[in-house]
C-alpha cells in the first residue's frame, strides 16, 4: 500500500477520536460536575531516507538527515480539571466544592471511589448517599426525627430534632485530594477511583490547608463550554476532510502510474 495512504488514515482515524471525545463532552454538558476531556495527539516513526552527515572535506557543509513522517496516533485523553461554576438549588442536601477535594464514598463491593457530585440524598437506613446509593466515607447518619440539616463550610453536619430546641452534630464531611487528579480513572457515575498516576489519597476536612469549603444548597456544574466544543467539532471535520482529500490524491496518482506501465 502506498505510504501517504497509510499516513493519511492514521489523520483521519485521529480526527476520529477527536470528534468521539468533544461528542462526550457535549453530552455531558448538564452533568453535575463533569470535566471535559481534551485529546492529545502524537506523530509516529519516521522513515529516514537520508542520515544527517558533512560533504567536502574537513570544511565540507553539515547535511541535515532527510526524514518523513508516517501519521499521527491518540497519545491520551486529557481531563481538564478546572471548576465548574457554581449553581444554587436550594436543596439542602446538595453541597459543593469550592476549591480542592473531593467526596469518599464505598461501592458496593468495598471499593473507594471519589465524586465531586455532592447531589446527596437520605437512605431507608438515613444514611447520606449519593444519587448511586453510595455512601459516604466516614458514614454520616440522619435521625428520622431530624427536621432540618444544616452543613456548614467546613464539612459539619448538623441536625435540629422535631421535640428539641438545641441542635445535634451528626458528624463531618471528610475529603480527599490527590497529588495529580487527572491520573484518576472515571468509572461513571460521576465517580473516580485511586491509579498509580493519581498518587494516594490525602484525607482532611473542608477549610484545612490545601482544601477547598463546602457550600450548602449548591451544586458545581459542568465545565464543558458549548461553544469552544462546536468550534473544535469543526475544526475536527476540516482535518478529516483534507486527510480523504490525500487519500484521494494518493489514489489518484496511483491509478496514473498503473495507466504508465500498461
Amino acid at each position: 500500500m502506498d505510504p501517504s495512504l497509510r499516513t493519511s488514515a492514521t489523520g483521519m482515524e485521529a480526527q476520529q477520536r477527536r470528534v468521539e471525545v468533544i461528542a462526550n463532552n457535549l453530552a455531558n454538558v448538564n452533568t453535575t460536575a463533569f470535566k471535559r476531556s481534551r485529546p492529545h495527539f502524537e506523530d509516529l516513526l519516521y522513515q529516514t531516507i537520508q542520515a544527517a552527515g558533512t560533504s567536502g572535506g574537513p570544511i565540507g557543509q553539515s547535511m541535515q538527515a532527510i526524514q518523513v513522517g508516517r501519521g499521527t496516533r491518540l497519545a491520551a485523553v486529557q481531563r481538564v480539571g478546572e471548576e465548574g461554576p457554581l449553581e444554587a438549588t436550594g436543596r439542602p442536601l446538595d453541597v459543593a466544592i469550592e476549591g480542592n477535594g473531593y467526596f469518599q464514598v464505598e461501592t458496593p463491593n468495598g471499593q473507594r471511589a471519589y465524586t465531586r457530585d455532592g447531589s446527596f440524598t437520605i437512605s431507608d437506613q438515613g444514611a447520606l448517599v449519593t444519587s448511586g446509593g453510595y455512601g459516604l466515607v466516614p458514614g454520616i447518619v440522619v435521625p428520622p426525627d431530624a427536621t432540618a440539616i444544616t452543613i456548614a463550610k467546613d464539612g459539619t453536619v448538623s441536625a435540629t430534632m422535631q421535640d428539641a430546641a438545641d441542635v445535634t452534630e451528626l458528624g463531618r464531611i471528610e475529603l480527599a485530594r490527590f497529588a495529580n487528579d487527572a491520573g484518576l480513572q472515571a468509572m461513571g457515575e460521576n465517580l473516580y477511583v485511586e491509579t498509580p498516576a493519581s498518587g494516594p489519597p490525602s484525607q482532611g476536612y473542608a477549610q484545612d490547608p490545601g482544601f477547598g469549603r463546602i457550600l450548602q444548597g449548591q451544586l458545581e456544574s459542568s465545565n464543558v463550554e458549548i461553544v469552544t466544543e462546536m468550534v473544535d467539532m469543526i475544526t475536527a471535520l476540516r482535518a478529516y476532510e483534507i486527510n480523504s482529500k490525500a487519500v484521494k490524491v494518493s489514489e489518484d496518482m496511483s491509478d496514473t502510474t498503473n495507466t504508465l506501465i500498461r
